[in-house]
């Protein structure tokens, strides 16, 4: 039988995601940096609202959208788990959603006046855990 594996999230006030959005987007990096192993299980969603101080339809909300993607499967009457990796999107789909982010991330970063070497420097030490895991 599988073991609940602890989510540890920061959330945010200050962040302009909104929590349920924060929410989905730490697993999503736990899961594709290989944090949360094909498999593991998810604390409840009572349970992860607890932790987190949130209303549990938050979490619900965020837990929906990940097995709607394709992320979590759920498992009737047992909880919910990491899905095993697969092609979520489609390919224009998965290209929009790059140029939407980079333009976001650019539009955020313009402004800060870091050199470019450093601005790649910092988003490739984010990035590499992830990419990583998927290309071994």
């Amino acid at each position: 039988m599988s073991r609940t594996v602890p989510l540890f999230l920061q959330l945010s006030a200050a962040d302009p995601r909104p929590i349920v959005r924060q929410i989905s987007d730490g697993i999503r990096r736990a899961i594709a940096s290989g944090e949360f192993e094909v498999g593991a299980q998810l604390p409840s969603v009572r349970a992860l609202a607890q932790q987190l101080a949130v209303n549990p339809n938050t979490v619900a909300k965020a837990y929906g959208e990940l097995s709607q993607e394709g992320w979590l499967d759920a498992r009737q009457g047992l909880g919910l788990f990491v899905a095993a990796p697969r092609q979520r999107l489609s390919s224009a789909e998965r290209k929009r959603r790059l140029s939407q982010a980079v333009e976001g991330f650019v539009a955020e970063v313009v402004g800060l006046g870091y050199p470019l070497e450093d601005v790649l420097g910092q988003l490739e030490q984010a990035l590499s855990p992830c990419l990583q895991r998927r290309s071994a």
